[in-house]
């Protein structure tokens, strides 16, 4: 028996390092200058429906500084940072648009979106928000998600993880001043 310790002893401590370094590279933000200066900008070709069943291209959303959440309900993080989103949007109400892509059953993010009274738009997404996630910086799905684009649509701020509210308003001070 004491020949085995040994073995879990260092699979214990593989495990934790893998674990820190998930948690490291999760909620590390990526550099917009670190993404593919040369990728054709997928997202601005892409569209979802709302939770009625309404297809809004995400091109609606150009012109102004934008913000795309990428969340479920099932994931903690994205619930805690849903309140601070909404607080942000309705600050920065006119000068920037903020939608959330939801990864999710249409009903369940009706009710949640219900529930915690989120006004601005939120849409619904399978495997192409999971497509569009990776094309845009989210190497592995990780949720929450979220991407900030200036009013030219260029992407500025990718970031994997909680976002608080503090540092997205943070990041969204000098959009808002141009």
């Amino acid at each position: 028996m004491k020949k085995t310790t040994p073995l879990y002893a260092l699979v214990a401590v593989l495990a934790l390092m893998a674990g820190g370094a998930a948690a490291w590279w999760r909620t590390s933000p990526v550099p917009a200058s670190a993404q593919a200066a040369d990728m054709p900008p997928k997202l601005w070709d892409a569209s979802f429906k709302d939770v009625d069943g309404k297809p809004h291209p995400l091109k609606n959303w150009q012109g102004k500084p934008l913000v795309v959440n990428f969340w479920a309900t099932w994931c903690q993080p994205c619930k805690e940072e849903m309140p601070e989103f909404e607080a942000s949007s309705k600050a920065a109400a006119g000068k920037a648009n903020f939608v959330g892509i939801a990864i999710d059953d249409p009903k369940a993010v009706r009710d949640f979106v219900q529930k915690l009274g989120v006004d601005y738009p939120i849409l619904v997404g399978e495997q192409d928000a999971l497509d569009l996630m990776k094309a845009e910086g989210d190497r592995v799905g990780v949720l929450p998600f979220t991407i900030i684009y200036d009013k030219d649509g260029k992407k500025v701020v990718v970031q994997v993880g909680r976002l608080t509210r503090d540092k997205l308003d943070a990041y969204l001070a000098p959009l808002l001043k141009s």
